[in-house]
């Protein structure tokens, strides 16, 4: 399968040492360099930085387009940000670091917060946290191998009455114990694994 990076259209291709196919959707050239694997455009900050003016006004919204682009806050990413904005490397980290929102670190595919609230606390959060470290096979913080969970430690989710809770992405699973926390991993494990061979 190749992708159109004009349309989104996908079909079934074999380039047969060809350099491109047509879409044949929208007729646009679409390069596949010899596979059949989907065309991924190029990540280029360059593309990001032209759209913006060269004034220390534009940083958050370029790393927060780099961002959206890259999945995180690459480190030669946000040096090429500082030459074009005249800006020092650790101002630049002074000021990403500031926000919660911007990362140096690509997080996976989904993101497990584990709540250490006080209710939670009170509720074995730390018993769940250790369990989930030992199914995942990760130390909090840190991202799978195959990049499919980041798994991270928050002070609190405002989940108090459902304690102890994790969230996945933006859905919240709560009153969990050590057991019930290993199988909402294995629920997603499952899903992605039906996904595939959909």
């Amino acid at each position: 399968m190749i992708e159109c990076t004009n349309c989104g259209c996908e079909w079934e291709y074999d380039p047969d040492d060809e350099a491109s196919a047509v879409c044949p959707q929208c007729g646009s050239e679409v390069e596949v360099q010899g596979t059949s694997e989907n065309i991924v455009p190029e990540r280029n900050i360059e593309d990001i930085l032209d759209r913006h003016p060269r004034d220390k006004s534009s940083l958050i919204p370029i790393l927060q387009e780099t961002q959206d682009q890259y999945g995180y806050l690459p480190r030669d990413v946000t040096g090429r940000i500082g030459e074009y904005l005249g800006m020092e490397e650790s101002k630049i980290y002074g000021v990403a670091t500031f926000y919660a929102q911007f990362r140096f670190e690509p997080q996976g595919e989904h993101v497990v917060l584990v709540c250490h609230g006080t209710a939670c606390h009170v509720k074995d959060a730390e018993g769940i946290t250790d369990t989930l470290e030992d199914t995942l096979g990760i130390g909090t913080g840190e991202t799978t191998d195959d990049g499919m969970f980041t798994l991270e430690r928050v002070a609190c989710l405002g989940c108090c009455s459902l304690a102890p809770v994790i969230m996945v992405d933006d859905t919240t699973h709560g009153n969990l114990t050590r057991e019930k926390a290993r199988e909402v991993i294995e629920e997603y494990r499952e899903s992605e694994a039906r996904e595939v061979e959909a």
